[in-house]
Formats: C-alpha cells, sequence, structure tokens
C-alpha cells in the first residue's frame, strides 16, 4: 500500500473527547486534515460546536456532540448518535479529563471526584465505544496520557513561581492509562483492536504560563528549547489511527522534546 494510504483516514470515522481543549483542538484538526470523519465531544457542546464551525469553513468533515462521561445515559446517548449518525466509530480518541484536585491536599472528596469522572466514567465510554469499533470490524483507541504518567514530577521546573503542586490524581491516571491501553491490546486485540497511548510534554500556553516556568522547563529539552506547539501532536495522533500503526499495540509512545532522553 502506499505510504499516503497508509497514513489516509478516508471513510474513517473518528471520536475525539475533550475535541475543544488545548491539545483537543490539534487532534481534532490533524484527523480531519487526514480525510477522516471527526466528532469531538464534551459537556460544553457550544465549545465544540465553536470548533466544529470554524474547520468546516476549510472543508473538513467535523461535527460536535455533548458528552459527559460521568454519566452512563449520556455515553449511552453520544454511542446511539455515532452508530444512527455515522454508522458506528472506527477511531478513538480518549483525550477528555476533569481536574478537581488542585494538590496533594486536597480534600478526599476532590480525589473520589476525579475517580468518578476520570477512572470509572472513562472506563464506560472507553468500553462502549470499543464495543462500536468491535461492530466495524475494528480500529484504534488512543488515550492521550502525559509524560508525567511515565515520570514523578520535576519541582525545579516550578522554581520562581507560584506554581509547585502538583495534584496526585494526575500522575495516578495518566499512569494508569498506559497499562489499560495494555489490557485492552490483550482483551480487544482479538476484536481488531489496537490501543496506545500518546504520553505529551506540555503544550506552549503563553496566557497561563509564568515566564519563570517557560524558562526552567524549555532549557531542558533537546529540541528547540521549547515546549510543545500545535502541530507536534498532530502526526502522531494519525498514525496511530491510520493503518500506518497496524502492526503497533499496548504502546506508549513519548512526545516530550527529549526531555527525559
Amino acid at each position: 500500500m502506499h505510504v499516503k494510504e497508509l497514513l489516509s483516514l478516508k471513510g474513517k470515522v473518528c471520536l475525539v473527547t475533550g475535541g475543544a481543549g488545548r491539545y483537543g483542538r490539534c487532534i481534532v484538526e490533524a484527523l480531519a486534515e487526514a480525510d477522516g470523519t471527526v466528532v469531538t465531544a464534551s459537556r460544553n457542546l457550544a465549545a465544540n460546536e465553536a470548533v466544529t464551525q470554524a474547520l468546516r469553513e476549510r472543508g473538513l468533515d467535523v461535527h460536535a456532540c455533548r458528552l459527559d462521561q460521568a454519566d452512563h445515559d449520556s455515553v449511552l446517548a453520544c454511542r446511539a448518535f455515532l452508530a444512527e449518525r455515522f454508522n458506528g466509530l472506527d477511531v478513538f480518541v480518549n483525550n477528555s479529563v476533569a481536574r478537581p484536585m488542585k494538590g496533594y491536599r486536597g480534600p478526599l472528596e476532590q480525589f473520589a471526584e476525579s475517580m468518578r469522572v476520570n477512572a470509572t466514567g472513562m472506563f464506560d465510554l472507553t468500553r462502549e465505544m470499543a464495543d462500536l469499533i468491535i461492530a466495524r470490524g475494528g480500529g484504534s483507541i488512543i488515550h492521550i496520557s502525559s509524560m508525567f504518567g511515565l515520570y514523578g514530577p520535576d519541582l525545579s521546573n516550578y522554581e520562581g513561581t507560584a506554581m509547585g503542586d502538583p495534584a496526585p490524581d494526575y500522575f495516578f491516571h495518566n499512569a494508569g492509562l498506559l497499562n489499560l491501553a495494555r489490557y485492552q491490546t490483550r482483551i480487544l486485540g482479538p476484536h481488531g483492536i489496537r490501543a496506545n497511548c500518546i504520553c505529551p510534554g506540555g503544550l506552549a500556553a503563553p496566557e497561563i504560563q509564568p515566564e519563570r516556568f517557560v524558562s526552567n522547563y524549555t532549557k531542558k529539552v533537546p529540541c528547540g528549547r521549547r515546549l510543545a506547539g500545535p502541530d507536534d501532536i498532530k502526526g502522531l495522533v494519525v498514525f496511530l489511527a491510520s493503518p500506518a500503526s497496524a502492526y503497533i499495540s499496548g504502546e506508549a509512545i513519548l512526545m516530550d522534546g527529549g526531555m527525559h532522553t
């Protein structure tokens, strides 16, 4: 098969949760530019519709759907929408996340809420979407984890800032996604599903990132001495969604500019 065909998502239906977020917008754009039919879903339907409108004006096939992954009825409604409107699903990008916990000493209720959304709700959603993919003959699940799914916090990044109290649930959930992908590789592989993780480093966001943090962080990055930009995840997510990665499953791909080499 020609390499352009290997990387094409033509005829593929892709769901991206949290597609209006910072990395989410990049992912939605990438899958649509690879000729996929892309649905972006989260609780904030208006934000998703704004993303879809901008991309549809470019001729891309993008749609919006409301989804609360902590609500089983909402998960089922999203599944029904995909089945009825698009005849199923080929690619699921698990990108949406809630962050109710603000630091190590956060109340246990915050940790419990994080688990309700990011563990129980995420698994419910992933299982339902996997069933849709199985019905189409197989496809790809891509979990958006973090470099902190592989490594502990580097507190030196926060020196000279008011930051520096990373929330424990973030590390807990992102590490869990890595082994969930390995589990799904064994359990869902016989049904034609591949499951992989992308583990990104920090994405540049000048409006919220203190200058000192940026300086602390970027001096450790061999690839350009910079944070990630909006294009850095695009090729990787298309690769994992497409037939080009047909022999890759259960992997965690680190995308941190070489920071942890």
